[in-house]
């Protein structure tokens, strides 16, 4: 399917559906956690848009949650190219004028990863460019957006491996764990967290990051113990919130994670 006929029947759907329903733009959206939060904001009455890079497994995805009564639509967006990022933003201000809540949750890692002295710097850059890059571009392009919703919301998908505290202490069980570019990169996004979050104190925009968990993806190659399903409900709880002092938070399901 070409994407202006994806686009054209979804313009069609939206028109006659109108935009009361809060809006919700996940990334990297077309499987795993990302695919679980769509499925959960939009069981919770959200539109959900999922991004994704791959036209035929985003289009799939939304198809998947049409076929279970949900509201949801493909949107072509690839969070390392500046272009797809433009594009995505008109697209969705075309449709509803406004995003209610955005969540970064594209994400990868890169088997030539490793220690500091071993890592390489051409992974490490692929790395940044998808983890921190993207959701900084991503989130500057629907800025103009969010601050169209009455009460915006943005959740940043961290981790507990991005925890300067956590990498540091050698009681805990991320000690070991050093794949400088992953890990770095989640430190970036935390920052980007608590500095955004700072940014919009006066705006009722909401900034907060998320560690999902040990989950069971093909980022881990599902070796983790928890399920999409489970890891969905932290990031879900903050796109929903109602509180919007709750912001420049680092949570997960246990309470908040030591920067």
């Amino acid at each position: 399917m070409m994407e202006s006929d994806n686009i054209s029947r979804s313009q069609q759907v939206v028109s006659g559906q109108g935009t009361d329903h809060r809006v919700a733009l996940i990334t990297g959206a077309n499987k795993g956690i990302g695919f679980e939060i769509a499925r959960q904001l939009a069981r919770a009455q959200v539109t959900v848009l999922l991004g994704a890079r791959d036209s035929a497994r985003g289009e799939a995805a939304a198809v998947a949650l049409r076929s279970e009564g949900l509201d949801a639509r493909f949107v072509h967006l690839d969070v390392s190219d500046a272009a797809s990022v433009q594009h995505a933003a008109a697209i969705i201000g075309g449709w509803y004028g406004r995003l209610d809540i955005l969540v970064n949750n594209a994400g990868i890692n890169d088997a030539a990863d490793g220690p500091p002295g071993s890592a390489d710097i051409d992974a490490a850059k692929r790395v940044f460019d998808t983890n921190f890059f993207g959701p900084l571009a991503v989130t500057q392009a629907m800025l103009p957006l969010l601050r169209q919703a009455p009460a915006a919301r943005i959740v940043n998908m961290s981790s507990t491996l991005g925890s300067l505290a956590s990498n540091g202490d050698p009681a805990s069980p991320y000690y070991g764990v050093r794949p400088i570019a992953y890990n770095a990169s989640k430190a970036a996004l935390n920052m980007l967290t608590v500095t955004l979050a700072e940014e919009l104190r006066d705006a009722t925009i909401a900034v907060n990051a998320v560690c999902p968990g040990y989950v069971s993806t093909d980022l881990n190659g599902h070796t983790g113990y928890l399920s999409p399903q489970d890891a969905a409900a932290t990031p879900v709880r903050l796109a929903l919130l109602t509180d919007a002092s709750v912001t420049g938070r680092f949570i997960s399901a246990e309470g908040d994670v030591p920067w």
